[in-house]
């Protein structure tokens, strides 16, 4: 059976290594990006370039998005050049962090003009997009999740979490609202024993044996705090969008996120401090500020 044909929007840190692994799948691709280098070198690669989001969509079966922000993501879809006006996908797959509510509103506006949404949003950084490890979490039509999963478990590893729009969201803010929370109160904890003597990377080391362990001690604190580089890969400001949104939809759906608030708050204020572009790990810069001390191997 011959493959679908299809449309890649957004090629950043995540979306470019995606697209080219679609590529090397045997795919055929069409691409489209602010950024004209990006789709220039996917076009040497074998990928064919597009002028608008309708464009793609005239040429693909299915449109697969990767977009900072869910403004960006509603006016891709529904735009008068949007993917909602192409005449042939019938699916648009969003793998962006935009939060249920905006998800919900989308699916509706694609719906009426005949077009199925997916929620797709990926756990598992560029890393994870570059070697297809990537934690996929799925809210779709069952019919229509068998349809997509052959073409993104090139990503990673598709989880259908319920048919819903919205659903796949609401466990990606959760997740990323706890790998937040991970490298603030670890920063903390490292901080403290830091300021009383300890070495940081032996500290580091016994709370990687011991019931402390989490995903920033394990992974983020050696790469990027411990070296004083902060360049995990996922910018503050994004951090800052997905857990402001996990706040929001926790206090609309009437249960309460007090923990989630301060973490939320401490990302505002490191955005504030060094910028919206920084990576999320100057949380433990910040902490360093306000500590006195320097947490470094």
């Amino acid at each position: 059976m011959q493959k679908q044909k299809i449309g890649f929007i957004g090629l950043g840190r995540m979306g470019f290594p995606m697209a080219q692994r679609l590529l090397t799948a045997g795919y055929e691709l069409v691409v489209l990006d602010v950024n004209t280098e990006a789709m220039d070198l996917l076009a040497k690669e074998g990928a064919e370039k597009a002028t608008s989001a309708k464009d793609v969509a005239d040429k693909t079966d299915i449109v697969i998005t990767s977009l900072p922000k869910p403004d960006i993501v509603s006016g891709v879809a529904l735009a008068d050049d949007g993917i909602a006006a192409g005449s042939r996908a019938t699916i648009m797959l969003d793998v962006s962090t935009t939060g249920p509510s905006a998800a919900k509103d989308i699916a509706k506006g694609l719906a009426e003009k005949g077009k199925q949404w997916v929620d797709c949003p990926v756990s598992g950084g560029i890393k994870g997009a570059v070697n297809g490890t990537l934690a996929l979490m799925v809210s779709c039509p069952n019919d229509i999740f068998e349809t997509v999963k052959p073409i993104i478990e090139n990503f990673g590893n598709p989880v259908h979490v319920g048919e819903d729009a919205g659903l796949g969201q609401v466990v990606k803010l959760a997740n990323n609202m706890l790998a937040a929370a991970a490298v603030f109160l670890t920063a903390e904890a490292m901080a403290m024993g830091v300021k009383a003597g300890v070495d940081a990377k032996v500290m580091l080391d016994i709370i990687n044996m011991s019931t402390g362990r989490n995903s920033a001690s394990l992974d983020k604190f050696p790469k990027a705090v411990l070296p004083g580089t902060f360049d995990f890969g996922f910018a503050t400001g994004l951090s800052y969008k997905d857990v402001r949104l996990c706040v929001d939809e926790s206090e609309t759906l009437g249960v309460p996120m007090v923990g989630g608030s301060l973490v939320r708050q401490i990302l505002a204020i490191t955005q504030s401090k060094y910028g919206a572009d920084s990576d999320f790990t100057c949380m433990a810069k910040l902490i360093e500020d306000w500590s006195g001390v320097e947490i470094r191997g």
